[in-house]
Protein backbone atom coordinates (compact mmCIF):
# COMPACT_ATOMS: atom_id res chain seq x y z
CA UNK A 1 0.00 0.00 0.00
CA UNK A 2 1.67 3.55 -0.61
CA UNK A 3 2.69 5.60 1.95
CA UNK A 4 0.50 8.51 1.13
CA UNK A 5 -2.66 6.20 1.37
CA UNK A 6 -1.51 4.54 4.81
CA UNK A 7 -0.93 7.87 6.26
CA UNK A 8 -4.24 9.15 4.91
CA UNK A 9 -5.90 5.80 6.61
CA UNK A 10 -4.56 6.27 10.14
CA UNK A 11 -5.68 10.27 9.72
CA UNK A 12 -8.75 9.23 9.32
CA UNK A 13 -9.18 6.34 11.85
CA UNK A 14 -7.90 9.10 14.40
CA UNK A 15 -10.67 12.10 12.97
CA UNK A 16 -13.36 8.93 13.53
CA UNK A 17 -12.11 8.11 17.17
CA UNK A 18 -11.80 11.97 17.65
CA UNK A 19 -15.33 12.81 16.85
CA UNK A 20 -16.81 9.60 18.64
CA UNK A 21 -15.43 10.50 21.59
CA UNK A 22 -16.84 13.55 22.19
CA UNK A 23 -20.36 11.80 20.81
CA UNK A 24 -20.57 8.97 23.26
CA UNK A 25 -23.34 10.49 25.32
CA UNK A 26 -25.03 13.51 23.27
CA UNK A 27 -28.03 12.58 21.20
CA UNK A 28 -27.67 12.99 17.35
CA UNK A 29 -28.69 16.28 16.46
CA UNK A 30 -31.72 16.71 14.18
CA UNK A 31 -31.49 15.37 10.93
CA UNK A 32 -30.46 17.19 8.36
CA UNK A 33 -30.33 16.32 4.23
CA UNK A 34 -26.76 16.61 3.15
CA UNK A 35 -26.39 18.30 -0.34
CA UNK A 36 -24.80 16.07 -3.20
CA UNK A 37 -21.53 16.79 -4.40
CA UNK A 38 -20.50 16.07 -7.55
CA UNK A 39 -16.99 16.46 -9.50
CA UNK A 40 -16.00 17.18 -13.10
CA UNK A 41 -13.44 15.48 -15.10
CA UNK A 42 -11.03 17.11 -17.48
CA UNK A 43 -9.90 16.22 -20.54
CA UNK A 44 -6.59 16.10 -21.48
CA UNK A 45 -5.48 17.68 -24.61
CA UNK A 46 -4.10 15.59 -27.71
CA UNK A 47 -0.52 15.61 -27.89
CA UNK A 48 -0.51 15.69 -31.69
CA UNK A 49 -2.67 18.80 -31.85
CA UNK A 50 -0.63 20.90 -28.75
CA UNK A 51 2.94 19.82 -31.02
CA UNK A 52 1.44 21.47 -34.35
CA UNK A 53 0.61 24.48 -31.90
CA UNK A 54 3.85 25.03 -31.22
CA UNK A 55 5.07 24.97 -34.62
CA UNK A 56 6.95 21.59 -34.69
CA UNK A 57 6.98 20.14 -38.17
CA UNK A 58 4.61 17.24 -38.10
CA UNK A 59 6.56 13.91 -39.10
CA UNK A 60 10.18 15.45 -38.45
CA UNK A 61 12.34 12.48 -37.01
CA UNK A 62 14.57 15.09 -35.38
CA UNK A 63 11.63 16.47 -33.03
CA UNK A 64 12.38 14.29 -29.54
CA UNK A 65 15.92 12.92 -30.56
CA UNK A 66 15.30 11.40 -27.18
CA UNK A 67 17.02 7.62 -28.20
CA UNK A 68 20.20 10.34 -29.57
CA UNK A 69 23.11 8.53 -27.26
CA UNK A 70 25.54 10.77 -25.19
CA UNK A 71 28.69 10.69 -26.76
CA UNK A 72 31.72 8.92 -23.83
CA UNK A 73 33.27 11.27 -21.60
CA UNK A 74 36.63 11.77 -22.62
CA UNK A 75 40.07 13.04 -20.69
CA UNK A 76 39.68 17.34 -20.50
CA UNK A 77 42.94 17.35 -21.44
CA UNK A 78 42.49 16.06 -24.91
CA UNK A 79 41.81 19.32 -27.54
CA UNK A 80 40.24 19.56 -30.31
CA UNK A 81 41.49 21.17 -33.94
CA UNK A 82 39.01 24.17 -34.39
CA UNK A 83 39.74 23.98 -37.79
CA UNK A 84 38.78 20.61 -38.56
CA UNK A 85 35.82 21.06 -36.50
CA UNK A 86 34.63 23.50 -39.27
CA UNK A 87 35.44 21.58 -41.98
CA UNK A 88 32.16 18.88 -43.02
CA UNK A 89 31.96 15.99 -41.37
CA UNK A 90 34.11 16.80 -38.42
CA UNK A 91 31.89 16.30 -35.34
CA UNK A 92 32.09 12.72 -36.02
CA UNK A 93 35.90 12.90 -36.08
CA UNK A 94 37.11 15.55 -33.48
CA UNK A 95 36.95 14.03 -29.66
CA UNK A 96 34.80 15.61 -27.27
CA UNK A 97 36.61 18.29 -25.09
CA UNK A 98 35.23 18.78 -21.00
CA UNK A 99 35.11 22.31 -19.63
CA UNK A 100 34.08 22.36 -16.02
CA UNK A 101 32.67 25.27 -14.08
CA UNK A 102 33.10 24.82 -10.27
CA UNK A 103 32.06 27.30 -7.62
CA UNK A 104 31.48 27.05 -3.93
CA UNK A 105 27.87 25.14 -4.68
CA UNK A 106 28.25 23.00 -7.77
CA UNK A 107 30.61 21.81 -10.20
CA UNK A 108 29.12 22.13 -13.81
CA UNK A 109 30.60 20.33 -16.65
CA UNK A 110 30.12 21.21 -20.53
CA UNK A 111 30.94 19.34 -23.74
CA UNK A 112 32.26 20.66 -26.64
CA UNK A 113 29.93 18.13 -28.96
CA UNK A 114 26.78 20.24 -28.89
CA UNK A 115 27.83 22.63 -25.53
CA UNK A 116 25.76 19.87 -23.60
CA UNK A 117 25.84 19.88 -19.81
CA UNK A 118 26.84 16.39 -18.87
CA UNK A 119 27.61 16.72 -15.45
CA UNK A 120 25.64 18.76 -12.95
CA UNK A 121 27.57 18.37 -9.51
CA UNK A 122 26.28 19.57 -6.14
CA UNK A 123 28.96 19.80 -3.64
CA UNK A 124 26.94 20.15 -0.61
CA UNK A 125 25.18 16.95 -0.85
CA UNK A 126 26.55 13.82 -0.91
CA UNK A 127 24.93 10.69 -3.11
CA UNK A 128 23.51 7.84 -1.31
CA UNK A 129 23.37 5.67 -4.79
CA UNK A 130 26.82 6.59 -6.22
CA UNK A 131 30.16 7.52 -4.78
CA UNK A 132 30.64 10.92 -4.41
CA UNK A 133 28.06 14.10 -4.92
CA UNK A 134 24.95 14.60 -6.62
CA UNK A 135 24.84 14.68 -10.01
CA UNK A 136 22.06 15.94 -11.30
CA UNK A 137 22.59 14.79 -14.98
CA UNK A 138 21.39 10.39 -14.64
CA UNK A 139 24.10 7.68 -16.21
CA UNK A 140 23.87 7.35 -19.94
CA UNK A 141 21.46 10.27 -20.65
CA UNK A 142 22.04 12.71 -23.18
CA UNK A 143 22.83 15.45 -21.01
CA UNK A 144 20.91 18.70 -21.07
CA UNK A 145 21.39 22.33 -22.29
CA UNK A 146 21.48 20.91 -26.21
CA UNK A 147 19.81 23.40 -28.77
CA UNK A 148 17.72 22.72 -31.94
CA UNK A 149 16.35 25.47 -34.17
CA UNK A 150 13.16 26.08 -36.29
CA UNK A 151 14.09 27.10 -39.62
CA UNK A 152 11.75 28.14 -42.12
CA UNK A 153 9.86 24.43 -41.37
CA UNK A 154 13.19 22.60 -41.36
CA UNK A 155 15.19 21.24 -37.77
CA UNK A 156 18.60 22.38 -37.21
CA UNK A 157 19.89 20.36 -34.62
CA UNK A 158 23.05 21.64 -32.97
CA UNK A 159 23.00 19.46 -30.02
CA UNK A 160 25.64 17.10 -32.02
CA UNK A 161 28.01 19.67 -33.71
CA UNK A 162 31.07 20.44 -32.55
CA UNK A 163 31.44 24.15 -30.56
CA UNK A 164 33.59 26.76 -28.74
CA UNK A 165 33.57 27.25 -25.57
CA UNK A 166 35.58 30.31 -24.02
CA UNK A 167 37.27 30.34 -21.71
CA UNK A 168 39.01 27.04 -23.16
CA UNK A 169 40.51 26.07 -19.60
CA UNK A 170 36.60 26.32 -17.51
CA UNK A 171 35.91 28.86 -14.79
CA UNK A 172 36.58 28.92 -11.06
CA UNK A 173 33.94 30.98 -9.42
CA UNK A 174 34.68 32.09 -6.03
CA UNK A 175 33.15 34.69 -3.48
CA UNK A 176 36.02 37.11 -4.21
CA UNK A 177 35.57 37.19 -8.01
CA UNK A 178 31.57 37.36 -8.18
CA UNK A 179 29.89 36.49 -11.12
CA UNK A 180 31.37 35.45 -14.28
CA UNK A 181 30.80 34.47 -17.77
CA UNK A 182 31.14 31.13 -20.18
CA UNK A 183 30.40 31.43 -23.98
CA UNK A 184 29.16 28.42 -25.82
CA UNK A 185 29.00 29.12 -29.73
CA UNK A 186 28.06 26.79 -32.78
CA UNK A 187 28.82 28.63 -35.77
CA UNK A 188 26.86 28.62 -38.90
CA UNK A 189 27.81 26.52 -41.45
CA UNK A 190 26.60 25.08 -44.80
CA UNK A 191 23.91 26.96 -44.67
CA UNK A 192 22.50 26.46 -41.48
CA UNK A 193 22.14 28.43 -38.62
CA UNK A 194 24.02 28.43 -35.49
CA UNK A 195 23.80 29.76 -31.91
CA UNK A 196 25.68 31.35 -29.41
CA UNK A 197 25.13 31.10 -25.70
CA UNK A 198 26.42 33.45 -22.78
CA UNK A 199 26.26 31.91 -19.37
CA UNK A 200 26.42 34.05 -16.13
CA UNK A 201 27.65 32.20 -12.97
CA UNK A 202 27.59 33.57 -9.36
CA UNK A 203 29.37 31.75 -6.56
CA UNK A 204 26.01 31.77 -3.74
CA UNK A 205 23.18 31.41 -6.25
CA UNK A 206 22.36 27.68 -7.87
CA UNK A 207 20.60 29.69 -10.90
CA UNK A 208 22.00 30.61 -13.92
CA UNK A 209 21.62 33.22 -16.14
CA UNK A 210 21.50 32.56 -19.92
CA UNK A 211 21.64 34.96 -22.78
CA UNK A 212 21.26 33.70 -26.38
CA UNK A 213 21.64 34.70 -29.50
CA UNK A 214 20.67 33.35 -33.19
CA UNK A 215 23.10 33.43 -35.69
CA UNK A 216 22.95 33.84 -39.09
CA UNK A 217 18.97 33.73 -39.72
CA UNK A 218 16.69 36.71 -39.42
CA UNK A 219 14.31 34.36 -37.22
CA UNK A 220 13.79 30.84 -35.88
CA UNK A 221 12.27 29.29 -33.09
CA UNK A 222 14.65 28.06 -30.45
CA UNK A 223 14.57 24.74 -28.23
CA UNK A 224 16.77 23.84 -25.70
CA UNK A 225 16.92 20.84 -23.84
CA UNK A 226 16.48 19.85 -20.22
CA UNK A 227 17.77 16.27 -20.43
CA UNK A 228 15.85 13.19 -19.72
CA UNK A 229 14.94 13.70 -15.58
CA UNK A 230 16.65 14.06 -12.71
CA UNK A 231 18.79 11.10 -11.02
CA UNK A 232 18.17 9.44 -8.59
CA UNK A 233 20.22 9.66 -5.37
CA UNK A 234 18.24 8.54 -2.32
CA UNK A 235 18.78 5.04 -0.78
CA UNK A 236 15.12 4.54 -0.74
CA UNK A 237 14.38 4.11 -4.50
CA UNK A 238 10.91 3.75 -3.96
CA UNK A 239 10.45 7.22 -2.81
CA UNK A 240 12.31 8.68 -5.17
CA UNK A 241 10.37 7.09 -7.93
CA UNK A 242 7.25 8.15 -6.77
CA UNK A 243 8.79 11.55 -6.25
CA UNK A 244 10.00 12.18 -10.19
CA UNK A 245 8.24 14.22 -11.79
CA UNK A 246 8.02 16.83 -14.73
CA UNK A 247 6.06 20.49 -13.71
CA UNK A 248 4.90 23.28 -15.61
CA UNK A 249 3.39 26.69 -14.18
CA UNK A 250 1.08 28.13 -17.12
CA UNK A 251 0.83 31.85 -17.01
CA UNK A 252 -3.19 31.52 -16.53
CA UNK A 253 -3.86 27.81 -15.78
CA UNK A 254 -1.12 27.47 -13.03
CA UNK A 255 1.37 24.85 -12.04
CA UNK A 256 0.75 20.91 -13.53
CA UNK A 257 2.47 18.10 -12.00
CA UNK A 258 2.99 14.89 -14.24
CA UNK A 259 4.37 11.69 -12.68
CA UNK A 260 7.63 10.56 -15.08
CA UNK A 261 5.85 6.90 -14.61
CA UNK A 262 2.92 8.19 -16.05
CA UNK A 263 4.38 9.42 -19.39
CA UNK A 264 3.86 6.96 -22.08
CA UNK A 265 3.70 9.01 -25.40
CA UNK A 266 4.93 12.33 -26.68
CA UNK A 267 3.05 15.75 -25.31
CA UNK A 268 3.21 19.01 -25.70
CA UNK A 269 2.61 21.60 -22.62
CA UNK A 270 1.48 24.60 -24.24
CA UNK A 271 2.52 28.38 -23.24
CA UNK A 272 3.18 30.66 -22.44
CA UNK A 273 4.86 29.20 -19.35
CA UNK A 274 6.63 31.08 -16.11
CA UNK A 275 8.58 27.86 -16.00
CA UNK A 276 9.74 24.09 -16.66
CA UNK A 277 11.58 21.58 -14.72
CA UNK A 278 12.01 18.10 -13.49
CA UNK A 279 12.17 16.92 -10.01
CA UNK A 280 13.30 13.90 -7.66
CA UNK A 281 12.62 13.94 -4.39
CA UNK A 282 14.94 16.64 -2.72
CA UNK A 283 16.40 17.89 -6.46
CA UNK A 284 15.36 19.70 -9.28
CA UNK A 285 16.43 20.75 -12.53
CA UNK A 286 14.36 23.42 -14.52
CA UNK A 287 14.05 26.68 -17.13
CA UNK A 288 13.01 30.10 -15.66
CA UNK A 289 11.85 32.69 -17.51
CA UNK A 290 13.79 35.86 -17.75
CA UNK A 291 17.09 36.66 -16.14
CA UNK A 292 15.14 38.43 -13.14
CA UNK A 293 13.02 36.76 -10.72
CA UNK A 294 9.35 37.89 -11.56
CA UNK A 295 10.29 39.76 -14.69
CA UNK A 296 7.31 41.11 -16.26
CA UNK A 297 5.48 39.93 -19.36
CA UNK A 298 9.17 37.48 -19.61
CA UNK A 299 7.81 33.65 -20.37
CA UNK A 300 8.87 30.40 -21.90
CA UNK A 301 6.82 29.22 -25.19
CA UNK A 302 6.05 25.73 -24.01
CA UNK A 303 7.27 22.11 -23.15
CA UNK A 304 7.64 19.11 -25.71
CA UNK A 305 7.84 15.62 -23.50
CA UNK A 306 8.60 12.22 -24.52
CA UNK A 307 9.35 9.15 -22.67
CA UNK A 308 12.94 8.24 -22.58
CA UNK A 309 14.85 4.68 -22.87
CA UNK A 310 14.47 3.93 -19.38
CA UNK A 311 11.72 4.08 -16.60
CA UNK A 312 11.16 7.02 -14.65
CA UNK A 313 12.79 9.04 -17.08
CA UNK A 314 11.36 11.52 -20.00
CA UNK A 315 12.82 13.92 -22.72
CA UNK A 316 12.08 17.66 -22.12
CA UNK A 317 12.84 20.13 -24.71
CA UNK A 318 11.51 23.65 -24.14
CA UNK A 319 11.08 26.42 -26.37
CA UNK A 320 12.10 29.76 -25.79
CA UNK A 321 10.53 33.43 -27.28
CA UNK A 322 12.67 35.04 -29.42
CA UNK A 323 12.94 38.80 -30.01
CA UNK A 324 13.69 40.71 -32.84
CA UNK A 325 17.70 40.22 -33.90
CA UNK A 326 17.49 36.79 -32.71
CA UNK A 327 17.77 37.23 -29.12
CA UNK A 328 16.11 35.57 -25.95
CA UNK A 329 17.32 34.85 -22.43
CA UNK A 330 16.41 32.65 -19.64
CA UNK A 331 17.36 31.09 -16.66
CA UNK A 332 18.97 27.51 -15.77
CA UNK A 333 18.15 26.26 -12.23
CA UNK A 334 20.16 22.73 -11.00
CA UNK A 335 19.98 22.25 -7.39
CA UNK A 336 18.16 21.29 -4.06
CA UNK A 337 14.47 22.21 -3.49
CA UNK A 338 16.01 24.47 -0.70
CA UNK A 339 12.53 26.23 0.14
CA UNK A 340 13.87 30.08 0.36
CA UNK A 341 16.20 29.17 -2.49
CA UNK A 342 13.40 27.98 -4.65
CA UNK A 343 10.90 31.08 -3.80
CA UNK A 344 13.87 33.51 -4.70
CA UNK A 345 13.62 32.31 -8.10
CA UNK A 346 9.74 33.97 -8.11
CA UNK A 347 6.70 32.90 -9.93
CA UNK A 348 5.86 30.36 -7.54
CA UNK A 349 8.89 28.18 -7.94
CA UNK A 350 8.40 26.94 -4.46
CA UNK A 351 5.68 25.05 -5.28
CA UNK A 352 7.40 23.13 -7.38
CA UNK A 353 7.54 20.50 -5.00
CA UNK A 354 3.84 18.97 -4.76
CA UNK A 355 3.09 19.00 -1.45
CA UNK A 356 -0.16 16.61 -0.60
CA UNK A 357 -2.68 15.40 -2.81
CA UNK A 358 -4.27 17.03 -5.28
CA UNK A 359 -7.47 17.74 -3.68
CA UNK A 360 -6.22 19.41 -0.63
CA UNK A 361 -3.00 21.07 -1.87
CA UNK A 362 -4.97 24.85 -1.77
CA UNK A 363 -5.46 24.05 2.01
CA UNK A 364 -1.51 22.51 2.90
CA UNK A 365 0.32 24.26 0.35
CA UNK A 366 -0.12 27.93 3.04
CA UNK A 367 0.41 25.37 6.22
CA UNK A 368 3.38 24.06 4.01
CA UNK A 369 4.69 27.11 3.66
CA UNK A 370 4.17 28.71 7.26
CA UNK A 371 5.84 25.87 8.83
CA UNK A 372 9.14 25.89 6.45
CA UNK A 373 9.44 29.47 7.72
CA UNK A 374 8.85 28.59 10.99
CA UNK A 375 11.49 25.72 11.20
CA UNK A 376 14.09 27.39 9.33
CA UNK A 377 13.44 30.58 11.55
CA UNK A 378 13.92 28.20 14.99
CA UNK A 379 16.62 26.48 13.08
CA UNK A 380 18.45 29.91 12.69
CA UNK A 381 17.80 31.93 15.55
CA UNK A 382 18.32 29.43 17.90
CA UNK A 383 20.92 27.96 16.32
CA UNK A 384 19.63 24.47 17.24
CA UNK A 385 19.78 21.11 14.75
CA UNK A 386 16.46 20.68 13.09
CA UNK A 387 15.90 17.84 15.51
CA UNK A 388 15.57 20.10 18.71
CA UNK A 389 13.51 22.50 16.27
CA UNK A 390 11.10 19.48 15.92
CA UNK A 391 10.62 19.05 19.77
CA UNK A 392 10.52 22.94 20.02
CA UNK A 393 7.97 23.34 17.73
CA UNK A 394 5.99 19.99 18.98
CA UNK A 395 5.77 22.10 23.01
CA UNK A 396 4.63 25.67 20.91
CA UNK A 397 1.92 23.94 19.05
CA UNK A 398 0.88 22.82 22.32
CA UNK A 399 0.96 25.54 24.02
CA UNK A 400 -0.58 27.73 21.46
CA UNK A 401 -3.40 25.07 20.51
CA UNK A 402 -4.21 25.09 24.56
CA UNK A 403 -7.01 27.72 24.20
CA UNK A 404 -8.59 25.78 21.63
CA UNK A 405 -8.32 22.38 23.77
CA UNK A 406 -9.88 24.72 27.20
CA UNK A 407 -12.63 25.70 24.66
CA UNK A 408 -13.46 22.01 23.75
CA UNK A 409 -13.11 21.13 27.31
CA UNK A 410 -16.08 23.85 28.23
CA UNK A 411 -17.98 22.46 25.83
CA UNK A 412 -17.69 19.08 27.20
CA UNK A 413 -18.19 19.67 30.48
CA UNK A 414 -21.92 22.08 28.85
CA UNK A 415 -22.74 19.03 27.27
CA UNK A 416 -22.65 16.91 30.22
CA UNK A 417 -24.96 19.00 32.06
CA UNK A 418 -27.55 19.33 29.53
CA UNK A 419 -27.84 15.41 29.68
CA UNK A 420 -30.98 14.55 32.09
CA UNK A 421 -32.80 17.18 30.78
CA UNK A 422 -31.84 15.82 27.09
CA UNK A 423 -32.88 12.26 28.42
CA UNK A 424 -36.36 13.52 30.51
CA UNK A 425 -37.61 15.12 26.78
CA UNK A 426 -36.73 11.96 25.12
CA UNK A 427 -38.94 10.02 27.49
CA UNK A 428 -41.57 12.98 28.03
CA UNK A 429 -42.16 12.63 24.32
CA UNK A 430 -40.74 9.74 22.55
CA UNK A 431 -44.08 8.74 21.11
CA UNK A 432 -44.43 11.94 19.84
CA UNK A 433 -41.61 12.91 17.24
CA UNK A 434 -42.72 16.37 16.11
CA UNK A 435 -43.32 17.64 19.43
CA UNK A 436 -39.37 15.73 20.54
CA UNK A 437 -38.30 17.86 17.74
CA UNK A 438 -39.60 21.08 18.60
CA UNK A 439 -38.40 20.69 22.31
CA UNK A 440 -34.84 19.61 21.32
CA UNK A 441 -34.03 22.36 19.10
CA UNK A 442 -35.41 24.82 22.28
CA UNK A 443 -33.19 22.91 24.22
CA UNK A 444 -30.23 23.14 21.74
CA UNK A 445 -31.19 27.10 21.93
CA UNK A 446 -31.38 27.69 25.07
CA UNK A 447 -28.58 25.85 26.55
CA UNK A 448 -25.66 26.53 23.58
CA UNK A 449 -25.74 22.67 23.12
CA UNK A 450 -23.38 21.34 20.38
CA UNK A 451 -22.78 17.57 19.92
CA UNK A 452 -19.58 18.82 17.54
CA UNK A 453 -18.54 21.73 19.75
CA UNK A 454 -16.11 19.34 21.90
CA UNK A 455 -14.25 18.31 19.02
CA UNK A 456 -14.19 21.03 16.56
CA UNK A 457 -11.38 23.06 17.95
CA UNK A 458 -9.38 19.64 18.09
CA UNK A 459 -9.53 19.07 14.49
CA UNK A 460 -7.33 22.17 13.50
CA UNK A 461 -4.16 20.77 14.01
CA UNK A 462 -5.14 17.98 11.80
CA UNK A 463 -3.75 20.09 8.49
CA UNK A 464 -0.92 20.73 10.14
CA UNK A 465 -0.16 16.88 10.70
CA UNK A 466 -0.72 16.56 7.29
CA UNK A 467 1.66 19.74 5.72
CA UNK A 468 4.10 18.23 8.05
CA UNK A 469 3.71 14.47 6.00
CA UNK A 470 5.01 16.33 3.08
CA UNK A 471 7.22 18.68 4.71
CA UNK A 472 9.15 16.09 6.20
CA UNK A 473 9.08 13.43 3.07
CA UNK A 474 10.00 15.93 0.54
CA UNK A 475 12.09 18.41 2.48
CA UNK A 476 15.84 18.96 1.54
CA UNK A 477 16.48 20.47 5.16
CA UNK A 478 15.78 17.54 6.70
CA UNK A 479 17.92 15.15 4.34
CA UNK A 480 20.70 13.35 5.77
CA UNK A 481 20.41 15.73 9.29
CA UNK A 482 20.80 13.27 12.09
CA UNK A 483 19.60 13.57 15.64
CA UNK A 484 20.87 11.21 18.48
CA UNK A 485 20.10 7.87 17.51
CA UNK A 486 18.59 9.25 14.15
CA UNK A 487 21.12 8.92 10.94
CA UNK A 488 18.25 10.91 8.89
CA UNK A 489 14.95 12.86 10.12
CA UNK A 490 13.67 12.41 6.49
CA UNK A 491 14.27 8.55 6.52
CA UNK A 492 12.48 5.78 9.17
CA UNK A 493 13.40 5.78 12.40
CA UNK A 494 16.48 2.39 11.88
CA UNK A 495 15.51 1.38 15.53
CA UNK A 496 11.68 2.09 15.70
CA UNK A 497 12.00 3.81 18.89
CA UNK A 498 10.27 7.20 17.94
CA UNK A 499 6.91 5.25 16.38
CA UNK A 500 6.93 2.76 19.60
CA UNK A 501 6.81 6.21 21.94
CA UNK A 502 4.13 7.48 19.54
CA UNK A 503 1.67 4.64 19.86
CA UNK A 504 2.61 4.24 23.69
CA UNK A 505 1.76 8.03 23.98
CA UNK A 506 -0.97 7.95 22.09
CA UNK A 507 -2.30 5.15 24.48
CA UNK A 508 -1.95 7.13 27.81
CA UNK A 509 -3.81 9.75 26.29
CA UNK A 510 -6.77 7.45 25.20
CA UNK A 511 -6.66 5.86 29.00
CA UNK A 512 -6.49 9.40 30.69
CA UNK A 513 -9.73 10.47 28.74
CA UNK A 514 -11.99 7.21 29.29
CA UNK A 515 -10.86 6.58 32.51
CA UNK A 516 -13.39 9.80 33.61
CA UNK A 517 -16.44 8.67 31.96
CA UNK A 518 -18.86 6.14 33.56
CA UNK A 519 -20.19 4.24 31.37
CA UNK A 520 -17.12 4.25 28.80
CA UNK A 521 -18.31 2.87 25.10
CA UNK A 522 -16.98 -1.10 24.48
CA UNK A 523 -15.56 -0.29 21.22
CA UNK A 524 -13.93 2.90 22.62
CA UNK A 525 -12.29 0.87 25.30
CA UNK A 526 -10.93 -1.29 22.19
CA UNK A 527 -9.77 1.40 20.37
CA UNK A 528 -7.95 2.36 23.17
CA UNK A 529 -5.99 -1.02 22.35
CA UNK A 530 -5.85 -1.10 18.84
CA UNK A 531 -5.02 2.59 18.06
CA UNK A 532 -1.67 2.33 18.86
CA UNK A 533 -0.37 -0.91 17.39
CA UNK A 534 -2.41 0.50 14.36
CA UNK A 535 -0.59 4.22 14.32
CA UNK A 536 2.60 2.01 15.05
CA UNK A 537 2.34 0.07 11.74
CA UNK A 538 1.42 3.23 9.84
CA UNK A 539 4.22 5.44 11.06
CA UNK A 540 7.26 2.69 11.59
CA UNK A 541 7.97 3.44 7.85
CA UNK A 542 7.24 7.62 7.90
CA UNK A 543 9.97 10.18 8.09
CA UNK A 544 11.34 10.03 11.63
CA UNK A 545 11.29 13.98 11.85
CA UNK A 546 7.23 13.39 12.03
CA UNK A 547 6.96 10.98 14.40
CA UNK A 548 9.18 12.70 16.65
CA UNK A 549 6.99 16.20 16.33
CA UNK A 550 4.01 13.66 16.42
CA UNK A 551 5.46 12.01 19.66
CA UNK A 552 6.65 15.31 21.16
CA UNK A 553 3.19 16.69 21.04
CA UNK A 554 1.58 13.72 22.20
CA UNK A 555 3.57 13.72 25.55
CA UNK A 556 3.49 17.85 25.72
CA UNK A 557 -0.53 17.21 25.55
CA UNK A 558 -0.31 14.88 28.48
CA UNK A 559 -0.58 17.04 31.47
CA UNK A 560 -3.58 19.37 29.65
CA UNK A 561 -5.13 15.97 29.13
CA UNK A 562 -4.54 15.28 32.83
CA UNK A 563 -6.15 18.42 33.89
CA UNK A 564 -8.97 18.06 31.44
CA UNK A 565 -9.83 14.63 32.94
CA UNK A 566 -9.77 16.39 36.30
CA UNK A 567 -12.35 19.07 35.66
CA UNK A 568 -14.56 16.52 33.78
CA UNK A 569 -14.45 14.15 36.79
CA UNK A 570 -15.51 17.25 39.42
CA UNK A 571 -18.31 18.39 37.05
CA UNK A 572 -19.63 14.87 36.68
CA UNK A 573 -19.43 14.65 41.18
CA UNK A 574 -21.37 18.25 41.27
CA UNK A 575 -24.33 16.70 38.88
CA UNK A 576 -24.49 13.94 40.99
CA UNK A 577 -24.48 16.15 44.11
CA UNK A 578 -27.24 18.25 42.12
CA UNK A 579 -29.18 14.79 41.22
CA UNK A 580 -29.25 13.66 44.66
CA UNK A 581 -30.44 17.13 46.60
CA UNK A 582 -33.27 17.00 44.03
CA UNK A 583 -36.27 15.74 45.43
Amino acid sequence: MRTELRFLLAISLMILVLVGTNLLFPPPPPPSPAPEETAGTTEAGSPSEAGDQMGEPGGDPESGAVDRPLAEDRPAEEAVDTQAAEAPGADEQAPPRLVTVESPLYRFTFTTRGGRLVSAELLGFNSFTRDGYVDLIPDGGRGAMGTRLLVDGRTVDLSERTVRIEPEGGLTVSPDGGSQTLTVVADPRGGDPGVELVYTFDPDLYSVGVQGRVLGAESAVVFTDLGDGVSMNETRPQDEERAMAYVVNHTQEGIRVVSLGKVDGAATEEGPLYWAAFKSKFFAMGFLAGLEPDAPDAHLGGALVEPAISEFRAGMEVSQPVAPGGSFEFRLFAGPQDYQRLRDQGRGFQNLNSYGWRMFRPVIRPFVGIIMTILVFLHENLRLGYGWVLIVFGVMMRVVLWPLNHKAMKAQLRNMAVQPLLQEIQTKYKDQPEKLQKELMKLYKEHGFNPLAGCLPMLLPWPVLIALFFVFQNTIELRAVPFIWITDLSAPDPFYILPILLGVSMFVLQWISLRTMETPNPQMKAMMWIMPFFMLFIFANLASGLNLYYATANIATLPQQYWIAGERKRAQAQMKGSAKKEP
